[in-house]
């Protein structure tokens, strides 16, 4: 598998920004080779359905047939890339371009948050419920200092991925990184303005 699809066409980000196409894909990434059925039963859709948007993965690039696995009745597809990556400060330069960021950020967020839904600390173990979780923070940076924090974590992940690879209690962790800059004064005009707070909402 190769390490990244870098996207720089916005109409290729759309393609896979699609919320059932994205999931599809993510679980090749995850769980490994599968058809359209296992799939389908997985998220719930048919195999026709599955079968298309699968089809229009393997069109821009992001699946191949498995070659090692071939299904005599069924097409096998796996993940060609451990993830995709796109530059937004590349791509917002057209209307199509800030339009499949934005999608895309929300593709992020909605897998996050069923994520988030689907973790119960009854089925893990005390050790495994005391190191999940989340944080946020605020922080100055200017912007080298935003992209050196997002360079050092995926260093840092890489670097304890490799040094506690073989261990037996090893699983998937979902693991998100993200920093955005937060507008001076938008706390002070919902002070001042509480209607603002109501249509926000």
């Amino acid at each position: 598998m190769e390490e990244q699809y870098k996207i720089s066409d916005p109409q290729v980000l759309k393609v896979v920004a699609h919320p059932l196409r994205v999931r599809l894909l993510g679980l090749l990434r995850s769980d490994g080779p599968a058809t359209a059925s296992e799939l389908g039963r997985k998220v719930g859709e048919s195999s026709g359905s599955t079968s298309y948007h699968l089809r229009e993965l393997f069109k821009y690039g992001f699946i191949e047939e498995d070659p090692e696995r071939r299904d005599g009745r069924e097409r096998r597809w796996r993940a060609r890339h451990r993830y995709t990556s796109w530059d937004s400060g590349e791509l917002i330069g057209t209307d199509e371009g800030r339009e499949a960021v934005r999608i895309m950020r929300m593709r992020q967020v909605e897998t996050l948050a069923r994520v988030v839904q689907d973790y119960d600390e009854r089925d893990w173990s005390p050790e495994w419920v005391s190191a999940a979780g989340m944080s946020d923070d605020f922080v100055e940076l200017p912007p080298a200092g935003l992209k050196e924090l997002d360079e050092k974590v995926e260093e840092l992940i890489r670097d304890l991925a490799a040094r506690h690879a073989g261990d037996p209690e090893n699983q998937q962790v979902h693991v998100w990184i993200g920093g955005f800059p937060r507008a001076k004064g938008r706390a002070k005009d919902r002070a001042e303005n509480p209607e603002i707070e109501e249509q926000d909402r």
